[in-house]
C-alpha cells in the first residue's frame, strides 16, 4: 500500500470516528433535552407535547399551522387545544378571515405560563448554562446551517443498513 493510499485511508477512518462522536454526543444532548422538558413538563402538569405546543404559539395561531410548526398532524393538535383549554392556558376562536378555520390563542394564563416556561428553559438547557452569549450564537449559526443545508435523506449514499435504499426491497 502506498503512502498516500494510508494517509487516505487514516483521513477516512478520523473522520469516521469524528462523526461518531459527533452523533453519540449529539444523541445525549438530544437525551438530556428530552429529560429536561419532560420533567418541566411534569412541573405544569402537561405532557411534554403540550408544552411544546405553548412553545411555539405565537399570539394568534392557525391549529393547522401549529401542527406544522410542531410536526406533527393536524389531529394532534385538536387533542392539544383540549389539553391547554382545560388548562386554562389557551382558547379557540374562528379565524376573522375564514370561519372554518380555528385559531388557538393564548389565554393570559397561558402567556404568563410561556414566560415561566421559557425561563425555566433558559436556566435548564444546556446550552444556556453551558456556553457563553458568543458560543451560544456559534452553536445557533452552525445548527441553522445543518438544517439549510441541501443534502439530507434524498442526497444520502445508500448504506445498506435496514430500512435504506440499499436493503428495502419491499416496494
Amino acid at each position: 500500500m502506498s503512502i498516500g493510499a494510508r494517509e487516505t485511508g487514516k483521513a477516512q477512518a478520523d473522520a469516521s470516528a469524528l462523526n461518531r462522536d459527533i452523533l453519540d454526543a449529539l444523541t445525549d444532548l438530544v437525551k438530556r433535552a428530552g429529560a429536561i422538558s419532560h420533567s418541566i413538563a411534569a412541573g405544569f402538569g402537561v405532557a411534554p407535547s403540550d408544552l411544546l405546543a405553548l412553545f411555539k404559539l405565537d399570539g394568534v395561531l392557525p391549529m393547522k399551522e401549529l401542527a406544522q410548526r410542531m410536526g406533527c398532524d393536524a389531529s394532534f393538535v385538536t387533542v392539544i387545544a383540549d389539553t391547554l383549554e382545560r388548562q386554562g392556558l389557551a382558547r379557540r376562536e374562528p379565524s376573522q378571515r375564514d370561519r372554518r378555520v380555528k385559531n388557538l390563542v393564548l389565554t393570559p394564563a397561558g402567556i404568563a405560563a410561556k414566560e415561566r416556561l421559557m425561563r425555566e428553559l433558559a436556566t435548564r438547557m444546556p446550552w444556556c448554562y453551558g456556553l457563553d452569549d458568543t458560543e451560544r450564537q456559534c452553536f445557533l449559526s452552525l445548527l441553522r446551517k445543518m438544517l439549510n443545508s441541501p443534502g439530507g435523506d434524498d442526497h444520502a449514499p445508500e448504506s445498506g443498513l435496514p430500512g435504506t435504499a440499499a436493503t428495502d426491497r419491499s416496494g
